[in-house]
């Protein structure tokens, strides 16, 4: 059993490392497509950012590990089989350069993997609406219409000034904002897979399991400080390792961004994502920041976001949570046959 808790530790943090560079794109393909930093440059300052917001709370991480599913009928079967369900899901979109989301990957898996070992009644389905389906429709939606208004603010504000003016200052500003984009991003997303390796450490203590000291363990919610640090640092590194494909899509498939129109996208995403995140809500970083890009776009006018990119976007968007479950309710029936024996 404690090699079985030491694989879906170790799985966590692997995912945590996909979930970095599938999502590194969400904090800095708009400062990649206008030019104002080089793509090495921007994934390496993303991903010491990512670090610092990852180690700033736990909020989203207790949502996980609680909130979905009671630790009595979660074994580290389950938990790892929703990891498993999750990455699969993540290195698909990823390989075809789609803008997905890890968070609802990872809440999908999970919700597949409970059912199949447990049936449809263990898993929690009224906070899967209520912290995952009315977030998955808000969030974007606030995001959108932040930037929208954010970047007819600043249109009117630079009405009068001369163009290269604009330019100079907007470059400057969008790596502030993009700087502040990874430092939520690391904030909400690395505390998914915070949670989640809780959540296998209280099923673990539940269970009636020994074998690690005191200070490997929960007290109550709380995370350990050496999950927060390890999920911090997987994060960080696969955010420096980088998502090329994704970068593309987002920073010039939607539309061709300016660093003024960067600079409002990050700047709303950032509101956005720090507000979930003090909420303890696990949103999608990546729909924020996307929907924040279709905003701005739409703010010079409607035909300028390339809508048939948008709506592939969106059908990822709908099907990452079914999907993402039956990898993992899959995943389960198997592993639960081959590791226990028991289904």
């Amino acid at each position: 059993m404690v090699s079985l808790l030491v694989a879906v530790i170790i799985t966590a943090i692997v995912f945590d490392y996909i979930n970095g560079f599938h999502d590194a794109a969400n904090a800095i393909a708009t400062v990649v497509s206008t030019g104002v930093l080089p793509i090495r440059t921007a994934v390496f300052i993303a991903g010491v950012l990512n670090f610092v917001g990852a180690m700033t709370g736990t909020a989203v991480a207790k949502t996980i590990a609680s909130g979905f599913a009671d630790t009595s009928v979660v074994t580290q079967v389950v938990v790892l089989s929703a990891l498993l369900g999750a990455c699969v899901w993540n290195l698909i979109t990823w390989w075809y350069g789609i803008p997905s989301s890890s968070s609802h990957a990872l809440i999908g898996a999970l919700a597949g993997a409970v059912v199949a070992h447990a049936g449809v009644s263990a898993f929690k389905w009224h906070a899967l609406v209520q912290k995952v389906l009315v977030p998955l429709v808000l969030s974007p939606l606030l995001g959108f219409i932040a930037a929208f208004l954010v970047m007819v603010a600043l249109l009117w504000i630079t009405r009068r000034m001369r163009p290269s003016t604009v330019q100079v200052g907007s470059r400057r500003l969008q790596l502030v904002s993009a700087c502040a984009m990874a430092f939520s991003h690391g904030s909400n997303d690395a505390q998914k897979s915070m949670g989640i390796i809780t959540l296998a450490l209280a099923a673990w203590v539940a269970s009636g399991h020994t074998g690690f000291p005191a200070w490997m363990l929960p007290v109550g919610s709380a995370v350990p400080t050496w999950v927060i640090i390890s999920c911090a640092g997987a994060i960080a590194f696969g955010t420096m390792a980088g998502g090329q494909k994704i970068i593309k899509t987002m920073g010039t498939k939607i539309i061709r961004i300016t660093p003024l129109q960067g600079f409002a996208a990050e700047t709303s995403g950032t509101l956005t994502i720090l507000a979930a995140s003090h909420f303890g809500v696990p949103v999608s970083t990546t729909h924020c920041i996307n929907a924040c890009i279709m905003g701005v776009g739409a703010s010079k006018r409607i035909s300028a976001v390339r809508w048939g990119v948008a709506s592939n976007i969106l059908v990822a968007w709908v099907l990452t949570l079914p999907l993402s479950g039956a990898f993992a309710y899959v995943t389960m029936s198997i592993l639960g046959r081959v590791i226990t024996g028991s289904r």
